[in-house]
Formats: structure tokens, C-alpha cells, sequence
């Protein structure tokens, strides 16, 4: 007999992907906010700008991936 794995019911349940989509913008947004703020010198923006382009490119990638039918729209 072969052990199955044990899933809690919510981890089954597909999660709402309008919300996850609109936090990724709203906290890239919030990010380059965070350009005009109380630092001196260019890494802590730099820092800012990769943070918010990775948030996005993950984003796209998803929307692509999801388009072309290479990730199951189900999760």
C-alpha cells in the first residue's frame, strides 16, 4: 500500500488570481513610491527598482505562461 499526502482542504482550493495580481501592482507601485523618500545615494534605489521589475516580470510571466497553456488556470 503506497502512502498518499496529506493536503489540508484549503490547499486544494484554487486562490483568487484578480487579487494576487492587483497586490503584485499595488506593491511594485508602492515600491517605486519608495524612491522619494529619506535616503541619501542610489542602492537603496536601485534596490527599489529590481524589487518592483521582478514583481512585474513574474507577473507577466505568469499572465504569458498561463495564455500559451503551459500553467493550468485552476491554481
Amino acid at each position: 500500500m503506497a502512502e498518499e499526502p496529506v493536503y489540508a482542504p484549503d490547499q486544494l482550493k484554487p486562490g483568487n488570481r484578480k487579487s494576487w495580481r492587483r497586490g503584485a501592482i499595488i506593491s511594485a507601485a508602492v515600491l517605486l513610491l519608495m524612491l522619494w523618500g529619506n535616503h541619501e545615494g542610489n542602492t537603496e534605489n536601485l534596490w527599489l527598482i529590481l524589487l518592483a521589475a521582478g514583481l512585474l516580470v513574474a507577473l507577466l510571466a505568469d499572465i504569458v505562461l498561463r495564455r500559451n497553456g503551459l500553467k493550468p488556470n485552476d491554481q
